[in-house]
């Protein structure tokens, strides 16, 4: 089982048997609020009938076509709307089957973009300390989480990290960017100057870092990569596999934060979680650089089997309409105010350190236990299991990230149960100690 202490799983195995709305069936009969849409995906509810409704009628037409010198019209279809909801500018897609897969190619394509441009000299990339790209060898390599990266070493050479952008001495609760961390932006300049910018490709980054803990980008930090990205001609990439379709109350996180990188990377809640499915979107001027030489020439010698599958793009298609259609991202904007309101509710409560958000996307950070990194946590996270509620644990922080179709009544359901939960472990300690 992926990211999963096997061993101690087969012990008290949890079962999950159903799914519908907001909710898990889990194989002891209980029904538990899913808090964290299913792995940051299930953004427009489990078993959506309208999703459910066009793969049924896609398993029925065509089941699998290859998009190797052959298409199908779903995948341009799918692409066209992606590029009317993208960024402006954004308007070229290759699809791929995870955002891991997602990763791997933007950092393939920015590395060959170079190259096609007769730029050859320019291989190297930066990422973030503390980020999380997904488990390929791209992908970890420019990752910054450490026990991911040590246990699969050597990674890619000519990669470099920028330093990561927590600080609770000065942004402890902070509500959306935290106020103060500009600077950070500018250690960028610091390793360009390193590694001579004229071998850099690409720096990637998470404009809101997800598995690590949700960490916001300080105001600022965003727009400053992006101006020192243009003065070098380094091409910016945005992970947003968390971050994109809606998540943080806003297309893309792009718009949010109103960036435009070259490259953003996409999967999660492309599909809504029903089907595997990524994206990689890109400027036009990136998309063009390979369209070079001799029309029978293949341009990115890149792809999956999958990717583009018809199956993920009628799964998509149908998100998108759930998304802009049914105004589920326009729901999760507005209800970010009364998330935040409530979540923010929780500090002074014995332990909590931190509270982090933007749109529906939290983290509440615990202080440590001396039983080791992650234990409060887990401990508040069970307790919130056995009170109904699905939360996730990242290290010591609560991880939150709802469906867009919960009303005020499921937060405050989340809220109390963190609460309960905060001061039962709380009480153990105490009772420990």
């Amino acid at each position: 089982m992926p990211f999963t202490p096997n061993r101690k799983f087969k012990q008290a195995p949890r079962l999950i048997v159903g799914s519908e709305g907001l909710y898990y069936d889990l194989a002891d009969g209980r029904r538990v609020l899913d808090a964290i849409a299913g792995l940051w995906c299930v953004n427009a509810g489990h078993r959506n009938p309208r999703i459910s409704a066009a793969m049924k009628a896609q398993i029925d037409v065509l089941d699998y076509a290859s998009n190797f010198q052959i298409g199908h019209p779903g995948a341009f279809e799918l692409a066209e709307r992606l590029a009317q909801m993208a960024p402006a500018g954004m308007d070229h897609v290759f699809f791929t089957n995870s955002g891991s897969e997602s990763v791997d190619t933007a950092l393939k394509i920015a590395v060959a973009y170079h190259r096609a441009r007769g730029d050859a000299g320019r291989y190297r990339l930066i990422g973030r300390e503390r980020a999380y790209h997904g488990v390929g060898f791209g992908g970890i390599s420019v990752g910054g989480i450490g026990r991911q990266r040590s246990t699969f070493g050597p990674l890619l050479n000519g990669v470099d990290h920028l330093p990561h952008t927590l600080d609770l001495a000065r942004n402890a609760f902070s509500r959306g960017e935290p106020a103060h961390g500009i600077e950070k932006a500018d250690a960028l300049e610091a390793l360009l100057t390193l590694h001579d910018a004229s071998t850099v490709a690409a720096v990637i980054v998470e404009p809101v870092a997800g598995s690590t803990g949700v960490l916001p980008p300080p105001r600022g930090y965003l727009k400053r990569l992006r101006e020192i990205c243009d003065k070098h001609g380094v091409l910016l990439i945005f992970d947003e596999v968390i971050t994109g379709f809606g998540r943080l109350g806003a297309n893309f996180a792009a718009d949010l934060f109103g960036v435009v990188p070259d490259i953003i990377t996409t999967a999660k809640g492309l599909t809504n979680g029903a089907v595997p499915m990524g994206a990689v979107l890109m400027r036009g001027a990136v998309h063009d650089a390979f369209m070079q030489g001799s029309v029978s020439a293949v341009e990115l010698s890149h792809g999956y089997t999958y990717s583009g599958h018809p199956l993920a793009c009628a799964a998509a298609m149908a998100t998108l309409d759930a998304y802009l259609q049914d105004g589920l991202i326009a729901q999760a904007g507005a209800l970010s105010p009364y998330f935040e309101e409530c979540l923010h509710a929780l500090r002074g409560l014995p332990g909590v350190a931190d509270v982090r958000n933007v749109g529906l996307l939290a983290g509440i950070e615990l202080q440590p236990w001396a039983a080791g990194p992650g234990t409060h946590a887990q401990a508040v996270a069970q307790h919130c299991l056995d009170a109904g509620v699905l939360v996730r644990s990242v290290g010591d922080t609560i991880a939150l990230s709802p469906p867009f179709t919960l009303e005020r009544k499921h937060i405050d359901q989340i809220v109390d149960s963190l609460r309960a939960a905060i001061a039962q472990t709380a009480q153990a300690t105490d009772v420990a100690a």
